[in-house]
Formats: structure tokens, sequence, C-alpha cells
């Protein structure tokens, strides 16, 4: 399958969405958001280094986000160990629950990846910009946490 390039349709999408207005977990789907930017954030795991530098950075810019576009996390962690990330550094944006890995799958960031010699499967931390016509405007791949606010803030201006 070819990677998604900007211009492609954006995958659907269903997940449950916890924090923000989504308290503890509530459905959602990509049609939920029609006519909106959508920002979707691919991260590895709950509460690492840097998967926690990239979701402070965007919380310290959230005044400047949640006017531009609807943004969510997604990690294939499961419900309450988004809670937990949520609440340990207060952040105000939602995050999806990919447990069945279905988002990673359909947005091509289930990759294989290498530590110490060995190699796994994870996502790769990549985040899709989607226009209010559910057309890919942006795509950053291998996304550095203490760049990301400022490529994404670039991409939504």
């Amino acid at each position: 399958m070819p990677q998604l390039q900007i211009g492609d349709t954006a995958p659907d999408f269903s997940s449950i969405a916890v924090g923000g207005s989504y308290g503890e977990g509530t459905s959602i789907s990509a049609t939920d958001f029609t006519g909106k930017n959508v920002v979707l954030y691919f991260y590895p795991k709950d509460d690492t280094p840097g998967c926690t530098t990239q979701a402070c950075g965007l919380r310290d810019a959230w005044n400047l986000l949640k006017e531009k576009a609807v943004l969510f996390g997604v990690s294939i962690d499961p419900p309450k160990s988004h809670r937990k990330f949520i609440d340990k550094f207060s952040l105000p944006f939602p995050i999806l629950s990919d447990t069945t890995q279905a988002l990673v799958q359909a947005y091509q960031v289930w990759v294989e990846k290498s530590m110490y010699g060995k190699t796994y499967m994870g996502t790769e931390r990549s985040t899709f910009v989607i226009g209010p016509d559910g057309k890919i405007k942006a795509i950053f791949r291998k996304v550095k946490p203490d760049q990301h606010v400022e490529l994404l803030l670039g991409a939504l201006s």
C-alpha cells in the first residue's frame, strides 16, 4: 500500500476519546469533525520522556492550537493509561485509545523499530493535519518532540 500523501483523503476513524470534553471516554468518529481542521498526533507510549515532552509542548501552546484545529493524541495505550497521563501533566486535549491498532494501521504509522539491537513493531511519532474537506493538509513523520508545536502551528497558519 503506498504511503499516505498530502492531498489524499484521510482514512476514516472511530475510537474512544479520553480527556478534554470527553471525560472518562466517549466514542467518536471522523465524521463528527466534518468541516473542521483536525490534528491526529500519533505517539508511542503514555508517560515516557519523548511523549511527555511532546504532550507538554502541545499543552503549553493549547491557547493557540485550540482556535485552529480539533487536536487528538493517538496511542495504542488503553483509556485508563491515557487518563493517568492526562491527569499527571494537566493535558487539556483528548487522547484516542487505539488498542485494536486500527488507526496506527490506517495511517501507516505502525512500523518496525529498533532499539539496543532488537527489532519490534511500534508507533512512529507522526502527525497528520486534516482539512475541513477531509483531505490531508500536512504530514510530519518521525517528529522531534521539541519541534512539534512549531511545525504544527506553521501547518495551521
